[in-house]
């Protein structure tokens, strides 16, 4: 798998702020991001997993902690096919 590095500029109080280190901030930057580009249909489960750094399975059982529907896309996909 390719991958690229992209950087973003964090401003240091908002390091402090969430008693942080910037290596486990990143991290859970990474994991929002998927979390939320799957939720918003940009990302599939499977993607979302890649760019959050986890297997599709785990993806899947820890959107709970963020308040998202596992499974929202495959459930508008059949309410699609049925309306």
């Amino acid at each position: 798998m390719t991958t690229r590095q992209i950087v973003i500029n964090v401003p240091e109080a908002v390091l402090q702020a969430e008693n942080s280190d910037a290596d486990t901030f990143a991290r859970e930057l990474c994991i929002l991001a998927a979390v939320k580009l799957y939720e918003l249909g940009r990302l599939s489960s499977g993607r979302a997993a890649e760019l959050a750094g986890m297997s599709r399975v785990e993806f899947l059982m820890n959107l709970g902690r963020y308040k998202v529907f596992p499974l929202e896309a495959e459930l508008q996909d059949l309410e699609s096919d049925f309306a």
